[in-house]
């Protein structure tokens, strides 16, 4: 028997999707990172990995490459993206930036997190 093909388009994916949201601190902190380092077409891409002493571990990285399954946010010149793999540990998530008198940085409020480390740079479901 043959196999027939699928006639489904895949959903478009919209900014009400993306799994974030990103506050104020968080927006300028990124927009002047990527100005400062990023290539002009580049954009910032936010992703889970395994690894870290709870399990799970945030990740932020300079990219140019888009995959089929991301989630993408712009705003004023400012695009994150986020993949589909990682979305699913995202959902709900607030991306801010921290600044005080020890050190500065992106800091994730993940509401999925049961446990973390510390440093806040991991975390487990």
């Amino acid at each position: 028997m043959k196999k027939e093909k699928s006639n489904a388009k895949r959903k478009k994916k919209t900014v009400n999707d993306f799994p974030l949201a990103v506050s104020d601190a968080a927006f300028g902190a990124a927009k002047s990172a990527l100005a400062e380092d990023g290539a002009s077409d580049a954009f910032i891409r936010i992703a889970i990995q395994g690894g870290g002493c709870s399990g799970l571990q945030y990740k932020l990285d300079f990219d140019t490459e888009h995959r089929e399954d991301d989630y993408v946010w712009e705003k004023d010149g400012l695009k994150l993206v986020v993949d589909g793999f990682s979305a699913v540990y995202l959902q709900g998530t607030t991306l801010d930036y921290a600044s005080s008198l020890i050190g500065a940085g992106f800091q994730f409020l993940n509401p999925n997190a049961k446990r973390k480390c510390g440093c806040g740079s991991s975390f487990g479901v």
